[in-house]
């Protein structure tokens, strides 16, 4: 068993849709040097952090993040969008514009990490690294 300070955490923002929750543990795990990824979720985070305007739910998303990534020590952080979101249905298009939108509000927010990374989650649920 291994213990909390050598453990690697991830912290991920994802919709709250079950269908997207294994495809991006299981990709993150393959892919990434980590062991448990702390998941928020809410019904279009990406929309919700792109626009700015639910203050509420955002500060809840940033103080989760804050437990993430300052007690637990998190080094990268996963935003995800995903095709057929119920809480945020537009074209992929525009949510890739909004995963990069909320990208850059968060790296305002100065956290330690890694790095950011974008995800999109497709039509058959596979799991897709954006390079902005």
């Amino acid at each position: 068993m291994k213990y909390l300070d050598i453990d690697k955490f991830a912290t991920v923002i994802n919709c709250m849709d079950g269908r997207t929750q294994l495809p991006v543990l299981s990709w993150i795990i393959e892919n990434y040097d980590i062991d448990y990824p702390d998941m928020i979720t809410e019904a279009g985070p990406i929309k919700i952090l792109a626009e700015g305007k639910q203050t509420e739910i955002i500060e809840a998303i940033k103080y989760r993040m804050d437990i993430s990534i300052n007690k637990h020590h998190s080094k990268y952080i996963f935003i995800v969008g995903h095709y057929d979101c119920a809480g945020n249905p537009v074209k992929k298009s525009i949510q890739l514009q909004q995963i990069r939108q909320a990208i850059k509000r968060i790296e305002t927010w100065n956290y330690d990490v890694e790095a950011i990374v974008g995800l999109w989650i497709g039509r058959n649920w596979q799991v897709q690294r954006l390079h902005f």
